[in-house]
């Protein structure tokens, strides 16, 4: 006790009492370092260094020793003995604390700031051995970091494959830095064992595509550093392993051979490149690449030739290359199509497009017509298949080869196709050539076999059929035949094309006009007419439409009054099941030969008929036909009762129409009466808000033929049935507001959506109040007259007297503001 009061103050000896009493309690040791924590620090250190002799085995006071030690050294110059001194205080920890990765840590952080490399690698490998290998990832990152930043990779590459061993999925951090350090080929080879790997996840997030395209790019950017790689086998290997990316792949393998000095090679790459590529992406990166190799490759021997001066080899060798690359650019839209033909070789379009592209070359025209006829599938082209065959014949026929062009043609009509459609186009254009020179008995000898019935029939869309045993039911072969028949055959060969089309049921409405037309010609009229029938029953509303339209005007032509008993029928069986839609044109035709030919009052009946059989929408029209007939007929008395007819039926816009032509035509007979009385039935479908015009047609003619008293009805039902159109809600209620704001002055400061419900109850109740009085004045439906009550205001009277009578004298000074007639209920 005495010589530690020699070294320590009187302050310390409840400190040495304590650790005298308790010399293996760390708590003792602790608040003693603590108390001397700003003493100097040398005593510090023997305090720190009396409890480790008696608690080697503490890591607490090891840690925080070792860390005041370091602290104390901070900053001071690398070369003073403080720091060895420290570095032996470690090796001294690490004696009890070799299994503290902690300590180890900061020993080889203190080692790499002395910059002590062998020693601190040396110390990072002890570490690693007297760990455990579940605290190995707590060493690597440092020790990784202490090697990357040494001059030479040698230590970094040896240690990064230790590394590897026990953590192969970061492979890629070591890929990028021999990247880093020129390693290229240790890079690429660990770059295709990456790539290699199935079950390797990138940490990065890059695919599988991503990496083998990065060692694509590694291998073909540095061909003299990469010598451990076959780059050419690896490349081909990601053209069959990763087919969408072909244009990339091909490239990087052009430019390897580009980059090795090996141009021929290279060459060699791109054009068999852009002969197996088979999307037009890929062959415009390839194509494009390619141009620029061969753009650099004459810009590079431009330059040699400009440096070193130019001879006849130079200039023979610069010639070639522009030769080269010229038919490169020229060959561009061969290839591409090409391209679009590897891809889908049944597109008929794209076989038609190469054949444009070898125009004015015969042989290559005729091998890419044989090749493209024997690549077609029928089945699975996409176009006209037959198409291909018709062109070649063409072509041949264009070149005066008529028996080559029959040889195809006769080819072509053997093929399986798709659709009957394209057999019939083959032989109507065989047909067509053979007329074009002017071999008629040839045509018609090939349209008769193409519509010869074959040994085994079948329906037209029974696709499990070849096309051959369905074409004679082809109507475009038909019709061909039967237009060379009527130009080259004679009547009864051609009425047995006709009666054959209609007997295979294959005919259409033009069809049988044509035929009809056609015995029509030769003056069989009779036959027509059968033929006519013939369609009838073949067809349905609406096709048997032209049909019928034809027959009835062609019989009534031919025949007129004389068999008007068998017309009728004809007409009525033509009416029977007609929709509306066409049978205004058939009764107007029927009308017409009642008119012509029978008895005028046959002829209303068809007109009235027709009123109701054709479309709402020209019953009006219909209406007016039927009383311009009639007025033409009997006159215009007779037209009353259609006029009544056409109002009580048609919609109230052409109802008003009609009383307004009804009261006109009235008030001409002289019949005022007849013709107030319309108006005044008629103003009961019309809101004098909508159609002023009425009104002001019947004011005039009130002021022509009326008196004081009509015009005083006049303007009393006015307003009564104003008054019946304002109990509309909408109108009513826009109406009862103003009425309102201008009364009281209350709501008019109020918006709409701000009324009270008290203000809202007496809008209704005067809306209620309205609508029963207007119940009361509302006239009667389909009443001729309306008997109303007259309060008609005198100024009214007397301004319209005075329109009547200019000449009278006024004797109303009233200056009163009276009701005019065109003013609202609310007015009176």
């Amino acid at each position: 006790l005495g010589c530690v009061c020699n070294v320590t103050g009187d302050d310390d000896l409840p400190y040495e009492e304590e650790i005298i009493r308790n010399p293996y309690s760390v708590k003792c040791w602790m608040r003693y370092i603590e108390f001397k924590q700003n003493g100097p620090k040398s005593t510090l250190n023997m305090i720190y260094e009396r409890a480790l002799k008696e608690l080697p085995g503490s890591y607490k006071l090891w840690y925080n020793y070792l860390r005041e030690r370091r602290k104390q050294v901070k900053g001071k110059c690398i070369t003073e003995p403080a720091y060895e001194e420290i570095n032996n205080c470690h090796e001294r920890a690490l004696v009890f604390m070799h299994k503290m990765p902690r300590i180890w840590l900061d020993y080889c952080q203190f080692l790499v700031t002395q910059c002590k490399i062998t020693r601190s690698r040396r110390t990072f490998d002890r570490a690693l051995r007297a760990l455990p290998v579940t605290q190995h990832p707590r060493i690597w990152p440092l020790y990784l970091r202490f090697v990357r930043n040494l001059p030479l990779p040698e230590t970094a590459i040896r240690v990064y494959r230790r590394y590897l061993k026990l953590s192969p999925e970061n492979a890629e951090e070591y890929i990028d830095y021999l990247r880093s350090v020129g390693r290229l080929d240790e890079a690429a080879v660990r770059l295709a064992a990456v790539v290699n790997d199935e079950s390797f996840v990138s940490k990065e997030g890059k695919s599988n595509y991503q990496l083998w395209h990065e060692l694509c790019d590694l291998i073909s950017q540095n061909p003299d550093k990469v010598t451990s790689l076959n780059v050419g086998a690896i490349i081909r290997g990601g053209l069959t392993r990763f087919t969408d990316q072909l244009g990339k792949l091909w490239c990087s393998l052009a430019d390897y051979y580009i980059r090795s000095g090996h141009f021929e090679k290279a060459r060699d790459v791109y054009e068999e490149a852009i002969l197996t590529v088979v999307t037009v992406r890929d062959f415009t990166q390839v194509f494009d690449s390619y141009a620029q190799f061969e753009e650099s490759m004459i810009a590079a021997k431009m330059e040699t030739t400009a440096e070193m001066g130019q001879d006849e080899d130079d200039d023979i060798d610069l010639e070639l290359r522009l030769a080269r690359f010229e038919q490169l650019i020229a060959r561009r839209p061969l290839l591409l199509n090409s391209v679009l033909l590897r891809q889908n070789p049944h597109n008929v379009h794209e076989w038609h497009k190469r054949v444009k592209l070898y125009e004015g070359n015969p042989r290559q025209i005729i091998n890419t017509y044989t090749e493209a006829v024997q690549t077609v599938d029928p089945m699975k082209a996409t176009g006209k298949p037959h198409s291909l065959w018709v062109s070649f014949a063409k072509f041949y026929e264009e070149n005066e080869q008529l028996d080559d062009a029959r040889t195809i043609f006769e080819k072509a009509t053997k093929v399986n196709y798709k659709q009957v459609d394209d057999l019939a186009a083959v032989w109507c254009e065989y047909g067509e050539m053979e007329l074009r020179h002017e071999n008629y008995e040839q045509a018609l000898r090939i349209l008769r076999k193409a519509t010869a019935i074959p040994s085994k029939k079948a329906e037209y869309f029974d696709a499990s059929e070849p096309v051959q045993n369905r074409v004679y039911k082809s109507l475009k072969v038909w019709s061909m035949l039967a237009d060379l028949e009527e130009s080259l055959g004679t009547f009864q060969s051609t009425k047995a094309v006709y009666d054959r089309i209609i007997d295979l049921r294959i005919a259409t409405p033009q069809i049988i006009i044509n035929y009809a037309m056609f015995l029509e010609e030769h003056n069989y009229f009779e036959e027509s007419f059968k033929a006519y029938e013939r369609g009838i029953a073949l067809f349905r509303w609406p096709n048997v439409y032209d049909i019928w339209n034809t027959y009835l005007t062609k019989f009534i032509d031919r025949y007129g009054g004389k068999k008007l008993e068998r017309a009728r029928d004809l007409f009525e069986q033509a009416l029977d099941g007609c929709p509306a839609k066409f049978a205004k044109t058939i009764y107007l035709l029927y009308a017409k030969l009642e008119e012509e030919y029978g008895l005028a009052r046959h002829a209303m009946a068809v007109y009235e008929r027709a009123t109701q059989a054709v479309e709402t929408e020209e019953r009006h029209h219909m209406f007016n036909i039927y009383i311009k007939r009639a007025a033409e007929i009997y006159g215009v008395t007779y037209t009353r009762a259609i006029y009544q007819k056409a109002i009580e039926v048609l919609p109230d816009e052409h109802a008003r129409d009609m009383c307004l032509r009804f009261a006109d035509m009235e008030s001409k007979l002289g019949e005022i009466d007849r013709a107030r009385a319309i108006y005044s039935y008629c103003s009961q479908i019309c809101d004098p808000r909508v159609t002023a015009n009425f009104w002001q047609t019947w004011k005039e003619f009130e002021i022509r033929h009326g008196n004081e008293d009509t015009i005083r009805e006049m303007l009393r039902i006015k307003r009564s049935v104003q008054a019946t159109y304002n109990t509309q809600v909408n109108f009513m209620s826009s109406q009862m507001l103003k009425a309102t704001t201008s009364s009281t002055g209350t709501v008019s400061d109020l918006a709409p959506g701000q009324m009270g419900i008290d203000d809202m109850k007496m809008l209704e109740q005067k809306a209620q109040q309205l609508a029963a009085e207007a119940e009361q004045d509302k006239p009667k439906p389909k009443e001729k007259i309306l008997f109303v009550r007259s309060d008609t205001s005198r100024s009214e009277l007397a301004e319209l007297s005075k329109q009547a009578n200019p000449d009278e004298i006024n004797i109303d000074d009233d200056d009163e503001d009276e009701d005019d007639e065109d003013q609202g209920p609310e007015g009176e």
